[in-house]
């Protein structure tokens, strides 16, 4: 059951996957806000707000953009969301960091081959800075793998030693706890 896993504490997730010789400098966090249902709303409310308890911590929005798809067999016509502006973000915000030098090596933890033009640019115009493509359990994308100068698998041991407490103080003192379906 992946969803114990989801109250994921993201700094220390990191300093778990970091190597001994390395720092971490500081965390971009790339996600759309869901608009339905309301309980699934709720929950992504109450991690977001988890998040922003974290030093050195940055949030970037897309959004979702409905898409009219149609069936084939019945011809019902149904808008479903399409996620936007993810992947431009994660990119813009990474030839940023390469351009102004803020890092040497950097960790993306995606599976999302349309990242792989963003990693050959930064190796292009950048060939002292690595990439490690950092997999999601149970996503893989030979396409990242093949550009990035690294690359591994986020292991279920790793993901248990980085929760959230049950309970997160916000720096106002207000208690903000994980999500009951999440436990």
């Amino acid at each position: 059951n992946w969803k114990r896993y989801y109250w994921l504490n993201l700094q220390a997730l990191m300093q778990n996957l970091l190597k001994p010789e390395q720092d971490l400098i500081h965390i971009k966090y790339f996600t759309t806000r869901v608009s339905s249902p309301p309980s699934q709303v709720k929950r992504q409310g109450t991690y977001i707000e988890a998040l922003e308890t974290l030093k050195d911590f940055s949030i970037y929005y897309g959004h979702f953009q409905p898409n009219t798809k149609t069936c084939k067999k019945c011809g019902d016509i149904q808008d479903v969301p399409n996620e936007k502006m993810t992947d431009v973000n994660i990119a813009v915000e990474m030839l940023t960091d390469a351009f102004e030098n803020k890092f040497d090596t950097a960790l993306l933890i995606s599976a999302d081959s349309d990242l792989v033009g963003m990693i050959k640019s930064i190796i292009r115009l950048f060939p002292e800075k690595k990439i490690v493509v950092i997999f999601p359990p149970a996503r893989y994308s030979v396409a990242l793998n093949t550009v990035a100068k690294g690359s591994f698998t986020i292991g279920r041991k790793k993901l248990a030693k980085s929760v959230f407490p049950d309970s997160v103080t916000k720096a106002d003192g207000f208690i903000l706890n994980k999500p009951d379906r999440w436990k």
